[in-house]
């Protein structure tokens, strides 16, 4: 582990304080090396930092990006995308029959009861989501792919 080194360079601290001071007064340099080198970064402090970016930095970053073609999914991730698709499908299929629906009485036995109303009323607020979602997005799609305005 580090030990913290609180030693105070008293010349330092002078040389310091005396570039400071010589540059606030516009005073001509004494000749002394150390405080030409502090007054250096008295001056480099002193100005302000340039612009990191130029001002119409979003307006061409926004243009480089509508020359540059969009890019679609390639035929290797389709076919990858099947293939998990069509492995979740088949090791799906080989629970349900192996399993031969034990596991569906068993979650069901988790769950409270639930009266047809209780279930009714989850179903309309599951199909409400499901539509509402549809809908914002085909009025996304139909938007140029924009948030609405």
């Amino acid at each position: 582990m580090n030990k913290p080194n609180d030693q105070f360079d008293e010349r330092e601290w002078r040389l310091q304080e005396r570039a400071l001071r010589e540059e606030r007064l516009h005073a001509d340099d004494a000749g002394d090396p150390d405080v030409a080198a502090y007054r250096r970064i008295v001056r480099a402090l002193r100005e302000p930092l340039p612009d990191a970016l130029p001002a119409d930095f979003a307006k061409a970053v926004a243009a480089q990006a509508a020359r540059l073609p969009a890019r679609g999914e390639s035929a290797l991730e389709r076919w990858l995308v099947r293939g998990l698709i069509a492995a979740f499908a088949v090791s799906a299929l080989y629970f349900v029959a192996n399993d031969g629906g034990a596991w569906l009485h068993a979650s069901l036995s988790l769950l409270p009861a639930a009266d047809a109303s209780a279930l009714r009323s989850w179903g309309l607020a599951l199909g409400a989501c499901v539509a509402m979602t549809w809908a914002f997005g085909r009025l996304r799609v139909d938007n140029g792919g924009h948030a609405l305005r």
